[in-house]
C-alpha cells in the first residue's frame, strides 16, 4: 500500500532527506579522526571545542543540515547517536549516519 502525503509539508520530506544524505556522504566512509577534521574545516572551528558526545553530535547535525531548507521539519540526532531523526509532518524518518560518524560522536 503506497504512502501518500497527508499534509502539504510531507511533499518536502524526500528532497529534504536527500539533501541531508548528500551532506553526510562525504563523512560516512572516513575514519573518526578524518570526520573530526572535515567537520572542523566545514564549520571553520577547532575540534577541541567539542568535548562531549552531545557537542560532537551537534557538529554533525550542523554539517548535515548545511544548505538544506527544512521546510518546517524538525531534525535532531537520536539519543543513541546513530541516526538523524526528521519529524514534523504526518510521518517521521530516520537517516542513518555511519559506524565511523558514530565512533566520532562517542569519542571512540
Amino acid at each position: 500500500m503506497p504512502l501518500h502525503p497527508r499534509v502539504p509539508k510531507d511533499l518536502a520530506l524526500a528532497p529534504l532527506a536527500a539533501g541531508i544524505d548528500m551532506n553526510l556522504q562525504r563523512l560516512r566512509e572516513k575514519s573518526p579522526s578524518e570526520v573530526a577534521f572535515e567537520l572542523a574545516l566545514e564549520l571553520d572551528s577547532e575540534e577541541s571545542e567539542a568535548t562531549t558526545p552531545e557537542e560532537r553530535a551537534d557538529r554533525v547535525l550542523r554539517v548535515a543540515l548545511r544548505d538544506v531548507d527544512l521546510h518546517h521539519w524538525d531534525a535532531a540526532i537520536t539519543d543513541d547517536f546513530a541516526r538523524l531523526h526528521l519529524s514534523g509532518g504526518s510521518v517521521s524518518l530516520d537517516v542513518g549516519l555511519s559506524a565511523s560518524i558514530l565512533a566520532y560522536i562517542r569519542g571512540d
